[in-house]
Order: C-alpha cells, then structure tokens, then sequence
C-alpha cells in the first residue's frame, strides 16, 4: 500500500514539474533597438517589446525567461529552439516566413529616411538617393529597401550590424541618409540625435507589422499568443504599454 502512494505520489510530483517546465516560454529579443528593446546600465533588458512580452506572459499565466540575442542569429536561434519565440520588432514578411511563423501583428510601422541637418536631399524617391550613401541596419525590411530599390536606382547600401551602429555613422557624416523603422529613428532624432539630424521623410507604400516569431508548426502557442494580443488591446494594457514609448497609436 506504501508502495502504491509513493508510486502515485512520484508520478502527481512528475506530471506537475513536467506541466510547469511546459509553460515556461523562453523568448529573445535584441537588445540592441531601442526604444523597443535595449540593455540597461545594469545589464537589464528593458523597451517596449520587452514590456509586451512581460505583459503577454502574464495574461497567458506562463513563466517566461527573456534573453538577448544578436540579430543577425535570431531566426537560427530559435530553429535550433535556443527559445521558443522572438519578440524583437520583427516584421511579418513573406521571406521570413518560409523559415518561422508569426502571430498576428503587435504593431504596425512605415519605414523613414533621416539625414543630416544640412543636407540638400529633398525627398526620399529613388531619384533623390541617386549617387548617395544610404545606410540600414542589415537583414531588415530597411535593408531590403536599400539594396532592393535605392541600390538599384544608382546609390549604395551600406549595411550595418546594429541600429545604433547605423545611427553612429550618419551622425558622423559616413553616410548621406539613414534609412529604418520610423519608430526607432524619430525615438533617436529625438534624444541623441536631436543636434544632427533630421527625418527627411516616410517612405510610400512600406508600412509593416511586427509579430511574434515562432517555430513552424506550433499552433498551440500561435494561438496563446494571439488570444494574449487580442486580450492586453481589448482591456487597456497594450495601450498602458505603447503610452510610456510613444504619444500616439502604433497598433
């Protein structure tokens, strides 16, 4: 009879730490993109996407664990299930696709160009980048901007690793105009960049959405994700979140 309970008992204490370490969801973000994600003096991530998923994880009841990973080994972080979803400002696009799946959209974002204070440009067509300098930050939607249209159109990309890589360029007069998410820039124009530079302009036809990354095939937590979105838009969160980074609607 001892036997029997112990037996029972293992197996209630087995089942219960095999149903917790199922619902902890490990997530990665950049790190390198404020004011969506960033790292603080401390060694903390903090920005708007690690507050999203702070607020998803909470809604869902889940146990989550955030981590910084460099972009450039995002997507093959998370095939080689490092972590089970990105949180990172990514945008849904048809390319990305063939490797991960997505949840629905958290926000929404056209692309902008900024350039120095004093530069001539006056518009952001591939006319105007004609012989000039434009830079990304590389493997975007920004940088597929740069190479797939401004490139072709007679400038030159200049790709770089990071955000704040690209940024430090155009304020060192490296490049003639910066092109990227409009969030991120008019967040820099606004504090670091406020001495140099300038927004020049959005860039028609490019708005995206930024999702949630996941493996292909799991729907399970596609969904979780998705009722959590729909959840945090419906009951004020998702507007309490955005509030603290920007003065308007971003969904």
């Amino acid at each position: 009879m001892r036997k029997t309970i112990f037996l029972a008992a293992a197996a209630l204490l087995a089942a219960t730490h095999l149903a917790s370490a199922e619902d902890t969801i490990r997530i990665a973000t950049e790190g390198a993109y404020p004011p969506f994600n960033y790292v603080e003096s401390d060694g903390s991530l903090k920005g708007l996407d690690v507050d999203m998923a702070n607020a998803l994880c909470e809604e869902m009841k889940a146990k989550c664990t955030i981590v910084a990973q460099d972009w450039d080994g995002i997507i093959p972080g998370l095939l080689a299930k490092k972590y089970d979803a990105i949180i990172a400002s990514m945008s849904i696009t048809e390319e990305r696709k063939k490797q991960i799946d997505f949840t629905n959209k958290y926000y929404t974002t056209p692309l902008a160009v900024a350039v120095p204070k004093d530069s001539a440009l006056k518009g952001v067509s591939v006319e105007d980048m004609k012989g000039k300098v434009v830079g990304a930050q590389a493997s975007t939607t920004q940088a597929d901007y740069a190479n797939d249209v401004y490139a072709k159109g007679g400038a030159e990309a200049k790709m770089y690793p990071t955000q704040d890589e690209a940024v430090a360029d155009l304020q060192n007069g490296r490049m003639d105009a910066l092109i990227s998410d409009k969030f991120v820039v008019v967040d820099w124009l606004n504090k670091a960049g406020k001495d140099c530079c300038k927004l020049l302009g959005d860039v028609p036809g490019t708005e995206t959405q930024a999702g949630i990354g996941i493996r292909q095939g799991e729907t399970e937590l596609k969904e979780r994700f998705n009722k959590a979105i729909d959840a945090l838009v419906a009951n004020g969160k998702y507007q309490e979140i955005t509030k603290k980074y920007f003065p308007f609607d971003i969904y």
